[in-house]
Order: C-alpha cells, then sequence, then structure tokens
C-alpha cells in the first residue's frame, strides 16, 4: 500500500499515482474515484494494447514522441511500461534520431513544462530555486544550457527536449527510478537569431553572456545543489566543446558531475574499439586512431582511450602519440598556434595540412572516428584510402542525427569492399553484400550513461571517475555475442537494454567500491543488491 494525502480527482492529476483504468474497486471506493474514471477495472497488459494501437494510428515519429510525452504527463507507470515492453521500438522515438526533429521545434510542440528552467536572471536565489521543486531526494540532474545540441547546434531553450529524454533513458534502459531524476535547463540566453525573433522562443530573448558570467552562474548552481540535494548527481548535458570540457574539469575532482558528452561519448566508442580489436586479433595499444574533430566528444574520447591505454601498461605519452586529430583548420600539429589547452597533447610533429586524406596516407591509423556533425564528411576517397592502408579499417561514424553521419552503413561497407569494420551514432539497416549480411551496431550512449548512473544511484557514489566509463565500456564490449560479433555487430541488441545495462552497472559499481567511493556499506552480492534498486514499472497499490 502506498500512504497518499491525495483523493479523487487530484490523484487523477499526478502522473506518478495516476492508474488510469486500472483502479482496483477497493481503491475506487477509499480515494473517491468512483465516478471519475470508466466503470471497469483493466489489467496493465491491455492498458499497454490501446498505447500500441493508438500509436499506430500515428503517421510520424515525431507524433509518437507527443503523444508519449502527453503519456508521461498523465501516467508515467504506463509510460514507462511502453517503452520498456520495446526498447529498440521506442528508444529512438524518445530519443535520438527523433528529439533532434522534437528540439527543433520544441517551443512550436509544447504542451506543458517538465522539469526545471533556471534562469541566469534569477542569479544570487538558486538555491531558493532548487527548492520550488517538489522532491526533496533528487539524485540526477541532468542540466543543459542549448549551446550545441546534437549536431543542430545553439538551440537555446529548445534544448530542454534533451535532459529530459536522457533521464527517460536512466529509467528505461537500465531502471534508475524516475522520482529522483531532475532535467533542467540553464537558460543564459541564445545566440540563434531565428529563435530570438520566433515569438513561440520559450527562452530569454537575449545573447549569451561572457564565459566568466556564464561559469560563475554555474558555479552558484552546483554549489546550490549540494545543499538543497546532497546526494545529486550532476549531469552536464550538451554545452558547447569548450565549456563541456572545462566545466567538467573545473568541478569534477570535487563533486559528483560527469558529462555524458565527453565521458558517455568516449566509453561507448571505446567499446566498440575494444570488440574491433576482437576481430582484428589485436590489442588497443596496437591501434593508431584517427579523428575527425577536435571538440568535447573527440577530446574526451581521446583523454578516456589515453586512460585506457595507461591502465593497460603505456606510458601517457606513448598513449598520446597513437592519437592524431583533424579539425575544420586541418590536422592538429605542433606548428599550430590557434589551440585551446586540452587540444594541445594531440598535436604532434607533422606537416600542416588541410586534407584529410592526405593526412590517412601519411598517419596510416587503423581507425578514423568522425565527431564532425558534417554529414558525408567520410566519402568514397576517404573509405577507399583507409581500406588502401588497412586490411580491415575500422571506421566509427558518431554524429548524429542521422544526416549528420559521417557516411552511412553501407557507403563503408560497399566502398570497403566489404572490409570496414564500422559502426555509426545512429542505426543503420542490416548491409548485404555479395553473399555476406553485415549488422551495423550504433555507437549510442544510452548503452553506458544510463548503467553508470544505476550504479552512482545504488552506491551514492562522492564522485565519478574516468575508471567507471572504461570499466563500462569494457563490460558492454563483453555482452556481444561470438556469433553476433563475426557479422560485424559492435555492440549488444537494443532489444535487450535493461540485462545489459544492469550487468554493467554491477561492473561499475563494484569499482566504486573498490575506489572508495561508495558512500553506503559495501553488499556480499553485488547484483542482488543492483537488482533491489532497478525499477519496475508496475502501478503501486493505492488502498
Amino acid at each position: 500500500m502506498t500512504d497518499t494525502l491525495k483523493r479523487g480527482i487530484d490523484i487523477l492529476h499526478d502522473p506518478t499515482l495516476n492508474k488510469s483504468t486500472a483502479f482496483t474497486e477497493a481503491e475506487r471506493q477509499a480515494l473517491g474515484l468512483v465516478g471519475l474514471v470508466p466503470d471497469v477495472t483493466e489489467s496493465e497488459d491491455i492498458q499497454l494494447r490501446r498505447v500500441l494501437q493508438q500509436l499506430g494510428h500515428k503517421n510520424t515519429d515525431l507524433d509518437r514522441y507527443i503523444y508519449l510525452v502527453n503519456l508521461l504527463d498523465h501516467d508515467e507507470t504506463l509510460f514507462y511500461r511502453t517503452i520498456m515492453s520495446d526498447p529498440a521500438r521506442f528508444l529512438p522515438i524518445v530519443y535520438d534520431p527523433t528529439i533532434g526533429e522534437a528540439c527543433l521545434k520544441f517551443g512550436h510542440i509544447f504542451r506543458g513544462p517538465r522539469g526545471m528552467y533556471l534562469s541566469i536572471k534569477r542569479r544570487g536565489t538558486v538555491k531558493d530555486v532548487l527548492c520550488n521543486w517538489p522532491v526533496k531526494d533528487v539524485r540526477f540532474i541532468c542540466v543543459t544550457n542549448g549551446g550545441r545540441i546534437l549536431g543542430l547546434g545553439d538551440l537555446g531553450a529548445n534544448g530542454m527536449g534533451i535532459p529530459i529524454g536522457k533521464l527517460q533513458l536512466y529509467t528505461a534502459a537500465a531502471g534508475v527510478p524516475p522520482e529522483g531524476l531532475l532535467p533542467m535547463y540553464l537558460d543564459a540566453g541564445t545566440n540563434n537569431a531565428q529563435y530570438l525573433n520566433d515569438p513561440l522562443y520559450l527562452g530569454l530573448r537575449e545573447a549569451r553572456p561572457s564565459t566568466a558570467d556564464l561559469y560563475s552562474f554555474v558555479d552558484e548552481f552546483v554549489e546550490a545543489v549540494q545543499e538543497v540535494f546532497p546526494k545529486c548527481c550532476i549531469h552536464f548535458e550538451d554545452w558547447t566543446g569548450v565549456d563541456a570540457v572545462h566545466l567538467l574539469q573545473r568541478y569534477r575532482d570535487h563533486y559528483c558531475v560527469h558529462n555524458d558528452d565527453v565521458q558517455g561519448t568516449a566509453g561507448i566508442t571505446l567499446a566498440g574499439m575494444i570488440n574491433a580489436t576482437k576481430l582484428k586479433g589485436t590489442q588497443l595499444k596496437d591501434e593508431k586512431y584517427l579523428f575527425l574533430g577536435a571538440g568535447s566528444a573527440g577530446i574526451g574520447l581521446a583523454n578516456l582511450l589515453c586512460s585506457a591505454l595507461v591502465a593497460e601498461g603505456m606510458t601517457l605519452a606513448d598513449a598520446q602519440s597513437r592519437v592524431h586529430m583533424f579539425d575544420v583548420n586541418g590536422l592538429l600539429e605542433s606548428t599550430r598556434s590557434d589551440l585551446v589547452d586540452f587540444q594541445k597533447p594531440y598535436a604532434h610533429p607533422h606537416p600542416p595540412t588541410k586534407d584529410f586524406v592526405a593526412a590517412i596516407k601519411s598517419i596510416e591509423p587503423t581507425t578514423i572516428i568522425g565527431v564532425s556533425t558534417i554529414g558525408g564528411a567520410f566519402t568514397q576517397q576517404v573509405v577507399e584510402t583507409m581500406a588502401q592502408v588497412n586490411e580491415r579499417p575500422v571506421i566509427l561514424a558518431l554524429s548524429n542525427p542521422t544526416e549528420h553521419a559521417e557516411c552511412s552503413a553501407e557507403q563503408a561497407y560497399t566502398w570497403s569492399k566489404g572490409r570496414a569494420i564500422f559502426a555509426a551514432g545512429v542505426q543503420f539497416p542490416p548491409v548485404h553484400l555479395d553473399d555476406q549480411t553485415f549488422l551495423p551496431g550504433q555507437a549510442n550512449n544510452f548503452y553506458i550513461f544510463p548503467a553508470v548512473g544505476m550504479a552512482i544511484y545504488a552506491t551514492q557514489a562522492k564522485r565519478v571517475s574516468d575508471e567507471m566509463f572504461i570499466e563500462a565500456a569494457r563490460a558492454v564490449a563483453d555482452q556481444v555475442p561470438d556469433a553476433l560479433l563475426k557479422q560485424g555487430l559492435l555492440y549488444p541488441l537494443q532489444a535487450n537494454i535493461l540485462e545489459t545495462e544492469i550487468k554493467t552497472a554491477v561492473r561499475v559499481a563494484k569499482l566504486v567500491f573498490d575506489s572508495g567511493l561508495a558512500r553506503v556499506e559495501r553488499p556480499n552480492d553485488m547484483e542482488a543488491f543492483i537488482l533491489g534498486h532497478v525499477y519496475q514499472p508496475e502501478y503501486r497499490k493505492l488502498a
């Protein structure tokens, strides 16, 4: 039984309590619901059947997204029961790639507020604003300033769809209870003229402030969270590249924070790299890497990769020497004067070049990683050159949404004559080439950050380390069966996402305890410990 002071229509207006047609007769009588709902008691299976039927009448995934968000606003349990019933079908609707279109149109499809909107105009009163949130034991805040949403750029307040969606994945993919999750938009303006002139735009209509001004505001926010929600982990999401790296550096040694664009992207890509070496019969230290894109995602990935290489016995300098980067101004090399601090470790002695194919020919990387947000950047010449210098070229086209992918699966396999080891940031269908069928994997962060989140939630970790993401990467890589790996699939099947992430969370939780970062007593059975925290999308007994 659940104790609730709410009765009648107030229960129906609370999505965490509302059961719609599933209230029992005893609940209807005790809670004043008689006459307020149809006079039948339906099973959750019947409710799910109705949802699936209604979704089937929708013409686009954006329409399905809007329907599901509306369902979440009215019946949280049924929403998660729907998503978790078929994650391979529904995760692309509630998150990537549909979330990109939803964010572009966020102010136009807006139905009602979800989460918190913290404006820089509230500077000096941030703690008081946070206290307005009704849940007092918040465990995760996913926060964006809308500065770099997916590959779409500065979307300002329209970026609020991202933290909302990310936190849904914490629950749907890893079972983190939804009541302790808080999506948040830190509104410090936008430089997007289109939205500033849009009468339906939901954010401050002013340009973004200076970096010092922004960081001062974020400082107040981070410190206020420690007071108002002392068990909370802050998940930074979709900030501009420089801010993403610098804010993570600013807080990571003092507070429980992480950045999914930096560490989550790195973790899932590392998992793919690990499985690529299994296919090739090599080790990470044998490979040479060339990134197209040197922003927060690329640098975060490179840093985590180097940490993994150091753990395998390399020096940091040797590890960094295996990593090369290429951005809009060409190859990062030692004579460039336009690099920011976190890019310089990957600027090696090399003749300047702005030709990516030429860089491939001279460096001879075994792996190219696209984090450029430039659709089609891995041209036929790029892929063919990689195939010329490698028997099994590894091609990771990680930018999303789909139109921003550096190349498609079909292009990678066709242009390499079936020799490429490929994954993308979006899901591509199987590719049939000659007498082979290739299964392209999706290097999606949702394999990593929800599992790390569950481990943090269960252990009440004091801080988040890179080692947690490395362990998560290894755990994810270990869960791909050999038969699927031989068909080129670098990641586990999405249909089994909850099982996969629980196993990953168990391994990460062990590391949290081993590292002395847990704030709870170590259990004897780690798997049972994690399972004991997993949310089940089942209605609670109210009377």
